[in-house]
Formats: C-alpha cells, structure tokens, sequence
C-alpha cells in the first residue's frame, strides 16, 4: 500500500499563489508518476497535472498552463505544485495521485493510490 498526504491548501484572494505537497510513504516502486487531480462542487474529477518518473516530462491542463507548475523531489518521495495567478474557478479540492511504472498518465482511472485531497479556495 501507498499513503499519499497533500498539505498546502487554503485561502487565497484571486491572483495570488499557493504551493501544495504531498508526501508519498509505503510501497516503493523503483518508478512512479505522479500527478495532481481537482474536483470543484457538482463536477468530474478533472486532471491539471502530472509528472514523469524521472522529473523530466511535465504535463497540464490547457486551463492551469502558463500559471501551474508540478515538480517533485524523487528522493523525498513528494511531489509539488505551485499555483501562481489563482483564479476562482481554480476552487476545488486537489488531490495527488502516485501510478506505478514509466508512462506518464493524465487520466484518473489510470492512478493507483490517492491521497484525502486538500481544500483550495479562490476569493474573487
């Protein structure tokens, strides 16, 4: 098993910024993807980004590009994402997501272990 635990979330007036983590402990996979998924009320779970095992493939959502950005610390076992120029349809609550092996999925059925997800609010 995986444990997944993201940190970060919050309160933030529109246009500002929030960086949010998760920490993965447990099973080791000798190489993961990593992403990061949101759900807001009433909607789809929809991805916004994911990161190769290596670190050196990066994928978005065509609405957080330019303004999102994930990385992770292979060595920690965490995965980042920084969010600059927060807008209100940015709230929802996010969630990181680990999928065992090298192709770097954006789909959510396509992720093995999920975290509890943290609260991110956009104040207009």
């Amino acid at each position: 098993q995986v444990q997944l635990v993201e940190s970060g979330g919050g309160l933030v007036q529109a246009g500002g910024f929030l960086r949010l983590s998760c920490a993965a402990s447990g099973r080791a996979f000798s190489r993961y993807t990593m992403g990061w998924f949101r759900q807001a009320p009433g909607k789809e779970r929809e991805f916004v980004a994911a990161i190769s095992w290596s670190g050196g493939s990066t994928y978005y959502a065509e609405s957080v590009k330019g303004r999102f950005t994930i990385s992770r610390n292979s060595a920690k076992n965490t995965v980042y994402l920084q969010m600059n120029s927060l807008k209100p349809e940015d709230t929802a609550v996010y969630y990181c997501a680990v999928r065992a092996g090298t192709y770097t999925a954006t789909g959510s059925y396509e992720y093995d272990y999920w975290g509890q997800g943290t609260q991110v609010t956009v104040s207009s």
